[in-house]
């Protein structure tokens, strides 16, 4: 196993980081989060498209036989999806990849591979690799996967015995553009107790039985929502006796490990940013950069970017050996933890220090620098805080927490 960059991930970092510049720059970037308010039109459709179809990212976890791109014979995996969101990363890009991409499709190929109902988790899994829906699963995105939320919550989602979901989910990233929502839910009909993943279209046609109310939130380029089911048409992807939903639960540690690649992302163009700045900005007769205490504050964020791309490199590559479907071996779960429990505090960080660093200018909303820091501090508390996941590390790291 190499961390290092290979040849294939570098032209697709290329290809992307290209239509990144042309659609997602800075200044329109800053517009579109100035207008999200009024418009309600957080998300950039038109890039999203060029991403999905275009590029194909959408379809890099989904393996071959189902419409993706993965294959464990030189297709694509984990790495090539954790580059493309180092790059969204690095621009803060306004696009569902994430929460469709990613989120939802791990829960689909989890459901697929576990479940005799897998034909309706293998058509949706064809029409997100092709680019031809978007799709968010409706789950909390602070939600941690050591503690994925569950069905019989008194607030979760329930299957009707007249195969309709009802229930309210908060804090749902990507629900605005989806076109199917993934639900966890409770069986209703089940004799015992029982949890299932449904499929609900979020089409114009379903009216009021699917409401997405946008909440406040922190990140203007990635904002979340409440999601509420009334009696809402759906399709049963996949049902489990008992009270475990393991498509959730799943999916929620292979995304963690993949955030942290956004994470990375952030910083490094944080640090970048700053650095070009330094060495431009003058006071005092000389560049704000060559002042000792400068130099310092960025060679030492330096360490700690460089220390995070090989903690999220590491959670890439281990999760582009484990399968598709099913739980993590311990190598792959320690890597994720590891990845987020670092490369959250670095981000946040290396935005502080990018704020800072650019004086005035970088305190107001006509630079982009508080964009990052935004999605710095929320990136943080998604799937799980850092806490979480050090102390998810205390058994196999063999430190147990003081009596």
């Amino acid at each position: 196993m190499t961390l290092l960059y290979t040849e294939v991930e570098e032209e697709l970092r290329a290809a992307v980081r290209a239509l990144l510049a042309d659609k997602c720059s800075p200044s329109a970037l800053l517009d579109r989060a100035s207008r999200t308010t009024e418009s309600g039109t957080p998300y950039d459709a038109e890039l999203w498209k060029a991403l999905a179809r275009d590029i194909g990212v959408a379809g890099l976890l989904i393996p071959e036989e189902l419409g993706g791109t993965a294959s464990r014979e030189g297709g694509a995996s984990a790495r090539e999806a954790a580059v493309v969101l180092e790059e969204l990363g690095r621009a803060v890009a306004p696009v569902p990849y994430l929460s469709s991409a990613v989120l939802a499709t791990q829960a689909l190929l989890t459901a697929a591979g576990q479940n005799a109902r897998g034909d309706v988790a293998v058509e949706l899994l064809g029409r997100l690799a092709a680019g031809e829906a978007t799709a968010a699963l409706a789950v909390s995105f602070a939600a941690s996967p050591y503690a994925p939320p569950a069905p019989w919550h008194r607030d979760g989602a329930v299957l009707g015995e007249d195969g309709t979901v009802t229930g309210t989910v908060t804090g749902v990233i990507g629900a605005e553009a989806a076109d199917v929502l993934l639900v966890p839910v409770r069986l209703a009909q089940s004799e015992k107790q029982g949890t299932g993943l449904c499929a609900v279209e979020a089409s114009p046609a379903a009216g009021e039985a699917v409401r997405v109310t946008p909440a406040t939130s922190l990140d203007l380029t990635r904002p979340v929502a409440t999601v509420s089911f009334d009696s809402a048409a759906a399709r049963v992807v996949a049902t489990r006796d008992g009270m475990e939903a393991p498509w959730v639960g799943e999916a929620l540690a292979r995304s963690a490990g993949l955030l942290a690649s956004e994470q990375l992302g952030v910083a490094e163009w944080c640090l970048t940013t700053t650095v070009a700045y330094v060495k431009e900005r003058r006071q005092f007769a000389r560049p704000v950069g060559s002042f000792q205490a400068v130099k310092h504050r960025l060679a030492d964020l330096w360490l700690e970017v460089v220390g995070a791309r090989a903690a999220a490199r590491n959670a890439a590559a281990r999760l582009a050996e484990a399968p598709a479907a099913g739980p993590l071996g311990d190598d792959a779960a320690v890597a994720v933890a590891v990845a987020q429990a670092h490369c959250g505090a670095v981000a946040v960080h290396a935005a502080e220090e990018c704020v800072q660093l650019h004086g005035g200018i970088g305190m107001t909303w006509e630079h982009p620098a508080h964009l990052y820091l935004k999605r710095a501090k929320a990136d943080q508390i998604a799937l799980g805080t850092p806490g979480d996941h050090r102390e998810a590390l205390a058994g196999p790291a063999d430190l147990p927490a003081p009596a």
